[in-house]
């Protein structure tokens, strides 16, 4: 299943985009961009794709984006302040203000 998701950034709709081989929409995080900081604001994955690591990849994508970028991440989003909690890797990406 996992070679069959592509993450994008969507940027003229500020977010990031999971899509399935056939270009199917299967889940999302909106985020706000300003300045050197980047906020994950909602993260959704579509019903008929829960429980396939969507939402998990989509953060993955979007956080080592943020950091080639050397952006500030501010978790706003319960999925993203979960994630980053289980994935010590990316604590430094945190904005602390």
């Amino acid at each position: 299943m996992e070679n069959e998701i592509s993450i994008v950034d969507a940027p003229d709709q500020s977010r990031y985009e999971a899509r399935d081989a056939d270009g199917n929409l299967m889940g999302f995080v909106d985020y706000k961009l300003a300045g050197p900081v980047i906020a994950f604001r909602h993260a959704e994955t579509l019903p008929e794709y829960r429980g396939r690591g969507v939402a998990g990849q989509i953060a993955a994508k979007s956080l080592d984006d943020a950091r080639e970028a050397g952006l500030r991440v501010k978790p706003a989003c319960p999925f993203y302040q979960e994630f980053l909690a289980s994935h010590p890797e990316y604590a430094d990406l945190v904005d602390a203000r």
